[in-house]
């Protein structure tokens, strides 16, 4: 068992964020040791998931609602196929963007913004 300060420490988040993921039934404390919550060592590995899906954009809603899902959720599919198609996109820039960057590095135009390759490395 895992108390409150040992999850977050572990997992980087503040003991205030782990109590509020609880109220929002993302997670579920196994009982108390004093007045502190505890918790099994799996919780870190959901506390990965939500990171991961707050990062890519979900709300804590969306990501409650995955939790519980069982295959065949149709709105469940149709909300994941649309998250599918937004995070392809920001991957999308995010790579244009980095790519842009690792040209600036080096590049001698004046301004550096209006750099032809620069620009067009933006381009959608």
């Amino acid at each position: 068992m895992l108390d409150i300060a040992e999850v977050a420490e572990k997992s980087g988040l503040a003991p205030s964020a782990l109590r509020f993921y609880e109220k929002k039934g993302l997670l579920t404390s196994s009982g108390r040791n004093g007045l502190r919550r505890t918790y099994e060592p799996e919780v870190l590995q959901r506390l990965t998931l939500i990171n991961c899906a707050r990062r890519a954009g979900f709300s804590v809603a969306e990501i409650r609602r995955f939790l519980v899902a069982k295959a065949g959720d149709a709105a469940l599919e149709a909300t994941i196929a649309e998250k599918v198609a937004v995070l392809g996109e920001d991957i999308a820039r995010l790579q244009r963007m980095r790519e842009s960057l690792e040209h600036a590095s080096t590049c001698t135009h004046e301004p550096l913004v209006e750099c032809p390759d620069f620009k067009r490395m933006l381009a959608p």
